[in-house]
């Protein structure tokens, strides 16, 4: 059931679902913070109570496994939030330093100083070694991430959050996170046999990015536009890559584990999507007068429609609206076309499939804005790591403080 509080925020309250009880016996002293189950038939040993197991549905649908002050997301009004500030109102309105502020201190600028990665976006000579030896190998490009944040925390002595207090996990989390772009900038142009460009202080977050990548000065425009992208994915609920994060978090691991862990989660092709697939889809189309007819052959052939559909919107995406006016801003046959061919295919899903309800996501228009913007489309899905990353390291905080392991049980 969904509520809305105070401010318009959205409260989602779940309720419990009572499939099997289990009795299991927690026992203190043994490992995994200090409780085991007792074995089937006979009594643990040392002090013990016995507490009542649920047993609920695979995949944790509409279960709520933590409480959590940075977002929430209301498929049912198509609404989501960053601390109690609606997230396309922030995008609108606000820079990506202002938000990941807002993330990682709770509050918005000028109430604290907005954070500054600029500067930590460089990389040792070190790891800028070893980026460019996994661009000569792997292709991928967040493979390349995952090796460069383990390096870079195992470098500067990063250690396990369990053993670091709220200050400088901090600034491990902004450190991690604001190296990300350098890292996929620096990879991407190795592969392409050109010199990696290094990171401009003076630029924003997103403006910077387009710049490592492309070499170029970015259009105002472009960054703009991309910008508003990167606040509008920056967080989105309990989604498998944050919870990833944050079950690792709880461990007292170090932030670059948990960053790593949640994007393995991100690379699976469930969750991280793939925006470069709708634009493949715009352009195999065609024309919209062709759209209707190839959507009816796609259905027909039990394919999915890429760029429509989601486990939690049951209305339009709020991200894939703010991103059409994004696109809009830059103007341009693609984004005339792209509009015309989403109504189509809207059409078609609502008259084949009206009990699913399936609307435009976020990938459409992100695979639009971020081809306008001038980035290469192997670089569509490690972009959306850019933003979520900064939105990880506030869920690694948060579940930090908690100081307790995530440990459920199984059958």
């Amino acid at each position: 059931m969904v509520a809305h509080g105070p401010g318009g925020v959205a409260q989602i309250e779940v309720e419990r679902i009572n499939v099997a009880r289990i009795n299991v016996v927690n026992v203190t002293g043994g490992s995994e913070g200090g409780h085991r189950a007792a074995p089937p038939g006979g009594r643990g040993r040392g002090r013990h109570e016995e507490v009542t197991v649920q047993i609920v549905p695979e995949g944790l649908k509409g279960v709520a496994v933590a409480d959590t002050t940075i977002g929430a997301v209301d498929g049912e009004a198509g609404f989501y939030h960053y601390r109690g500030h609606e997230a396309t109102g922030l995008a609108r309105t606000r820079t990506l330093e202002e938000v990941w502020t807002l993330l990682v201190d709770g509050v918005l600028p000028p109430a604290v100083p907005a954070v500054a990665p600029g500067p930590l976006r460089r990389l040792p000579a070190a790891v800028e070694r070893l980026v460019d030896e996994v661009a000569d190998r792997v292709a991928d490009p967040l493979v390349a991430v995952r090796v460069a944040l383990l390096a870079l925390a195992d470098a500067e002595g990063r250690g396990p959050l369990l053993d670091r207090d709220d200050p400088v996990r901090r600034a491990d989390a902004l450190r991690l996170a604001a190296v990300v772009p350098t890292v996929l900038a620096r990879h991407h142009r190795r592969r392409q046999g050109r010199a990696p460009v290094a990171p401009d202080p003076s630029l924003g977050h997103a403006a910077d990015h387009l710049r490592m990548v492309t070499g170029q000065e970015p259009d105002p425009g472009a960054a703009a536009a991309l910008e508003r992208y990167l606040i509008a994915t920056v967080d989105h609920g309990f989604n498998a890559s944050t919870f990833t994060a944050r079950v690792v978090a709880s461990t007292g691991a170090d932030m670059a584990g948990a960053l790593v862990a949640a994007i393995g989660a991100l690379s699976g092709p469930l969750h991280g999507g793939a925006p470069s697939r709708c634009l493949a889809m715009i352009e195999q189309i065609g024309e919209p007068d062709r759209a209707a007819a190839w959507v009816r052959e796609r259905l027909a052939a039990g394919e999915r429609i890429m760029g429509f559909g989601h486990a939690v919107y049951r209305t339009r995406d709020p991200r894939g609206v703010l991103l059409r006016e994004a696109a809009e801003s830059l103007g341009g046959e693609l984004v005339e076309r792209a509009a015309a061919i989403e109504e189509v295919i809207l059409a078609e899903l609502a008259a084949r499939k009206p009990d699913q309800r399936l609307v435009t996501n976020v990938e459409y228009w992100a695979a639009v804005v971020m081809e306008l913007a001038g980035l290469p489309r192997d670089l569509f899905t490690p972009t959306f790591a850019v933003s979520r990353t900064i939105g990880w390291t506030a869920h690694v905080l948060e579940q930090a403080s908690r100081g307790r392991i995530i440990r459920p049980s199984a059958r």
